[in-house]
């Protein structure tokens, strides 16, 4: 099969790879849609480790091919999803509700892409499948629920652990993929008003599109100030970082009103510090939380509920569309932020 390969620093390859074995617990799925993430970036640039030679991308879309012999309830040719995070749900982090976090070890539920080969491939292997695969609804097509393995996932939960309440004020730091998602998470939460602060002019519109009451472009205007003003100095009740630099961490504490929770979703790959001021040296009560993509089958039915209610429709995120063939071109777009990508569709 064909399948987009970590070779080093800077070069995601398209190479040949046997078709993966399936085990007991497993399902093969042949991937029908899968898309780039911001951490594949990451991966690319070298600030993520991973093997070389390992398949990246961990948002399938697919068929499913074969299943192993422990695997039930499920049929071959049937359409499915499987979220980012594939959990076990025996071990002790998953009964106890942490299935991100499966195994015990931080991010253990993030094997695809990760410690095991991934979904940029023609054929992907989903471990523990029957803790996993979720079934698309027929009314729905690939790109509708191409977003729920990830950055919808993530998003929303970032909306959720920072614990919004109807009538909060909230605050969105970057407009990417999941950003927006955190945006559309949050008014589904029950935030009555939401800053989306972004540089990217189409980017600021879809996020008023998607839920924002108010965008703010930081290369016009200082968003600390305007925020401030905006909620007569009062601060906002979340702030949720969707980047993953100093800048916009430092930016959400700044915002928060005393008691205030910042919802922390970005991947950081350099040193992060907390400045006392904005921090009120540790008294201020503040919240800081973190939240790894939920996955399993049922957090993915529950996306796709969402989108079947046309509460949450994600299919402008998807701004261009390249065959596996042309995979390495779409790094090239998507890593670079030209041409107004939000995010790529990847079609075997």
């Amino acid at each position: 099969m064909k399948a987009a390969v970590f070779a080093g620093r800077g070069r995601i390859v398209l190479q040949e790879k046997p078709v993966p074995k399936v085990g007991p617990r497993d399902a093969l799925l042949r991937v029908t849609t899968t898309t780039i993430c911001g951490t594949d970036v990451h991966i690319l640039k070298g600030e993520y480790p991973v093997a070389t030679g390992l398949t990246v991308g961990h948002e399938p879309v697919g068929v499913i091919e074969e299943l192993g012999e422990a695997v039930t309830g499920y049929q071959l040719g049937q359409r499915v999803i499987a979220g980012a995070i594939t959990p076990c749900g025996q071990c002790d982090s998953c009964l106890d509700g942490r299935r991100s976090q499966c195994g015990g070890k931080p991010m253990g539920g993030w094997r695809m892409g990760n410690s095991i080969d991934g979904c940029q491939a023609e054929y992907v292997l989903i471990p523990d499948a029957a803790a996993n695969l979720a079934p698309i609804p027929d009314a729905l097509t690939d790109e509708q629920v191409l977003m729920c393995p990830d950055i919808m996932s993530t998003g929303f939960g970032g909306a959720e652990s920072g614990r919004i309440r109807i009538g909060d004020t909230v605050a969105v730091f970057a407009q990417g993929p999941i950003g927006l998602c955190a945006t559309v998470g949050a008014k589904l939460m029950g935030a009555t008003r939401i800053f989306g602060v972004e540089s990217l002019p189409e980017r600021l519109g879809m996020s008023l599109k998607l839920g924002a009451d108010v965008a703010i472009n930081y290369k016009e205007r200082d968003p600390v100030e305007a925020i401030l003003r905006e909620t007569g100095g009062r601060g906002v009740d979340v702030a949720i970082e969707a980047l993953g630099t100093q800048q916009t961490f430092e930016s959400c504490l700044r915002v928060l009103r005393p008691g205030g929770t910042l919802s922390s979703l970005g991947v950081y790959s350099g040193k992060l510090t907390l400045p006392l001021d904005a921090f009120a040296a540790g008294l201020g009560d503040h919240s800081v939380v973190t939240t790894l993509c939920p996955g399993g089958k049922e957090r993915m039915r529950r996306l796709m509920n969402v989108v079947a209610s046309a509460r949450a429709d994600l299919r402008p995120l998807v701004t261009h569309r390249f065959p596996l063939d042309k995979i390495e071109e779409a790094y090239d777009l998507f890593a670079n932020q030209r041409d107004g990508v939000v995010k790529v569709a990847i079609t075997p």
